[in-house]
């Protein structure tokens, strides 16, 4: 199971929630690619306010809702910058969206920075500084009447980030994982991932034995859901096994004639009453092997 954050700031909370849990878990970082494609408004905030009333061919709900968010921000950078503060303790903060502001201001000539304390140079009037505030494509229903006032923006950045890789294989873990990393991330890459992990084949085993040991499922009751759920027909080189594994549900006794049927494949139907089939009949526990065995096998195409 292995998911990818980026920030550090983001990285060292997540590793302290798990480490708390004692949830075994190794972090590698490498370099990957950050993007953005959409559209750019300039001005000030209230140029750039009175655009986006202005604007057509947008989704003006979500486009006022992005711009409030970047005025807020830009706020929130403003105040801490009138009085001075450590550029690394800002960056650790806020990650890639204060770094995006603080280069705005450094390029419109408003910040000191002395090598470690940056601050918003004196005399500066906030209302009077130009800003860039950016938006996705997707909201954009109408690119003509939109690049009459916006201007099309592609951003590409190589940035750090940290893959963990989750080394548990207790179910009851790999759930408080997914308890600790819903915080962090979106529901369907966690789910991607939480499936991916308790797929494997020791996991999973485990908990059937695990249920068929307590009696929680008669093992008649899971061996038929199992052949149900089963592939139809897999093919190999000299035809198809497990093809028919289950019709009308199993019987309970050794007599199943139509568990797992293997039929020649030659390019004709299958002629049992000419000896051009044979019928496996093999116990629950057998069927259930043979099934799983062949799902879990990459077979070549069928030869024609």
């Amino acid at each position: 199971m292995r998911l990818i954050v980026r920030g550090k700031h983001i990285r060292d909370s997540l590793a302290a929630e798990l480490r708390k849990e004692g949830i075994k878990f190794e972090v590698r970082e490498r370099l990957g690619y950050d993007g953005f494609i959409g559209y750019m408004l300039t001005g000030t905030i209230d140029e750039i306010e009175k655009t986006i009333e202005s604007i057509e061919g947008v989704d003006k709900e979500a486009l006022r809702e992005g711009f409030i968010s970047f005025k807020e921000s830009v706020s929130h950078i403003l105040e801490h910058l009138k009085v001075g503060e450590e550029a690394e303790k800002l960056l650790s903060e806020g990650g890639a969206w204060v770094g995006d502001i603080l280069d705005q201001l450094h390029r419109a000539g408003v910040l000191d920075y002395d090598g470690k304390t940056v601050k918003l140079r004196e005399g500066t009037d906030p209302s009077s500084i130009r800003f860039e505030f950016k938006f996705p494509f997707n909201i954009v229903h109408n690119p003509e009447e939109a690049e009459k006032v916006a201007k099309q923006f592609v951003f590409t950045d190589l940035l750090p980030e940290y893959e963990f890789e989750f080394l548990e294989l207790d179910i009851a873990r790999i759930n408080k994982i997914g308890s600790i990393a819903g915080k962090y991330f979106p529901e369907e890459v966690l789910l991607k991932a939480y499936f991916a992990l308790i797929s494997r084949g020791g996991i999973l085993a485990e908990e059937i034995l695990r249920v068929l040991k307590d009696r929680k499922i008669p093992e008649e009751e899971l061996v038929k859901n199992f052949m149900r759920a089963a592939p139809m027909a897999i093919p190999t080189p000299r035809g198809n096994p497990c093809d028919k594994l289950l019709k009308g549900g199993h019987r309970g006794d050794t007599q199943a004639p139509e568990e797992a049927r293997v039929h020649r494949n030659k390019g004709r139907k299958s002629q049992e009453d000419q000896g051009n089939g044979r019928v496996i009949t093999p116990s629950p526990s057998q069927t259930l092997f043979l099934c799983s065995e062949a799902s879990s096998r990459q077979f070549p195409p069928t030869s024609p």
